[in-house]
């Protein structure tokens, strides 16, 4: 018995080493042992190319940076081009793993790409695709004063007006830019209204200052529309003179870089109804005529028509000859809230007055309502800085 048990595991050993010997034969044979890859896979290319937006995108926005990038590969050629056929310009980055555009989208087009790269194994690969930018349902228009090559005083705000309200300001605010040379001047935007933002600087505009203002609204997203074009201006801050009126006193007085420049005597708005004062606060110069219509049939004349009409405000106020109330110019402050003069001061003060100089007026009853056209002064800078929709 014992003979014939070694008998059977000697055939049983002899029969496993024949299986393992038949294994190890097998793997020899196998083109694949030493870990090369299959054919097909040495066939497929490493690098890989993708463009955003993605091919057949829809409703692109125009201020969406275009990128084609590549992985495992470097970038030989990458062009969008328009409807036209012109190429959109962009550039591929130092490290050639990408390219961007560098000129705006237009609204409504269909922009086609094509880009080809080189993989890490030496093997070119390509893309191409299109994708079609948005057709804004609304487009809202902006302006923007002063204008070019004006030349205004140092009280002169920036406003940027939309046609219509902006549902997000924030939005319309971030693209308005300003630069100012020689040396930067402390400013901040505030909404004077829904369709109106302002940028004033916290003290007036040092004289001789350069300014150059860039609404980059085109494409911006307000919520309830879009950004229909940029606008920009370039202007000049002219000589430092401020206009000063302390209504008891009966004068005008014009002052240049900080010191009294001249002296002219007036009539102010009456003293004793607030309604008809000239008011207190700082207003600037709007506009000048050399003949301005003041007839009001509310105080009874009609068909007024005063010389040298220089505007301070939208709520009635102007600085002007009025010698029909010459007795009192000098003496006693008789008009219905403007600044009267005698009629050769005033063709000097429109002569020399620049849009946008500060008018500073104090000691009367009545303050100048914040809901003139231009009231940027009228607020402390601490309530303007609030105003803005960026905080």
């Amino acid at each position: 018995m014992r003979a014939g048990r070694r008998t059977v595991i000697s055939a049983f050993l002899l029969s496993a080493a024949l299986v393992v010997t038949g294994c190890s034969s097998s793997e020899t044979g196998n083109p694949n042992a030493a870990g090369e890859a299959p054919k097909d896979s040495e066939s497929a290319p490493k690098a890989k190319i993708v463009a955003d937006p993605a091919p057949e995108a829809k409703e692109v926005e125009v201020l969406k940076p275009i990128k084609i990038s590549v992985t495992e590969g470097t970038l030989t050629e990458a062009t969008v081009t328009n409807p036209e056929g012109k190429k959109v310009e962009g550039e591929i980055a130092a490290d050639k793993l990408s390219w961007t555009n560098t000129e705006r989208l237009g609204y409504g087009k269909t922009y086609t790409y094509a880009a080809k790269a080189k993989g890490s194994d030496n093997k070119d690969v390509e893309l191409k695709g299109s994708f079609t930018t948005m057709t804004p349902a609304k487009q809202v228009r902006a302006t923007l004063n002063p204008v070019d090559n004006a030349t205004v005083g140092v009280g002169m705000p920036v406003s940027v007006k939309f046609e219509a309200a902006p549902k997000d300001r924030a939005a319309a605010e971030k693209a308005l830019k300003i630069e100012t040379s020689p040396g930067k001047v402390e400013g901040s935007w505030a909404w004077l209204s829904a369709t109106q933002v302002d940028w004033r600087p916290k003290e007036y505009w040092p004289a001789g200052t350069q300014v150059t203002v860039s609404a980059n609204l085109y494409g911006v997203n307000y919520g309830n529309g879009y950004g229909r074009a940029d606008v920009t201006s370039k202007f000049k801050i002219g000589k430092n003179q401020v206009w000063k009126v302390n209504t008891p006193d009966h004068n005008l007085k014009l002052y240049k870089d900080g010191a009294v420049a001249a002296t002219y005597p007036s009539s102010n708005g009456k003293d004793a109804d607030p309604n008809l004062n000239t008011p207190n606060g700082t207003v600037i110069v709007m506009a000048k005529e050399a003949v301005g219509d003041f007839s009001n049939p509310r105080y009874g004349y009609t068909n007024v028509k005063k010389k040298w009409a220089v505007r301070i405000s939208n709520h009635g106020e102007f600085i002007h000859e009025n010698e029909e109330n010459r007795a009192n110019i000098g003496k006693n402050n008789t008009s219905h809230g403007c600044v009267n003069l005698f009629e050769p001061d005033a063709k000097a003060v429109f002569d020399v007055a620049q849009i946008g100089d500060p008018v500073e007026v104090t000691g009367s009853k009545a303050s100048f309502p914040t809901t003139s056209d231009v009231n940027d002064w009228l607020f402390s800078w601490d309530k303007w800085k609030s105003m803005s929709a960026i905080k």
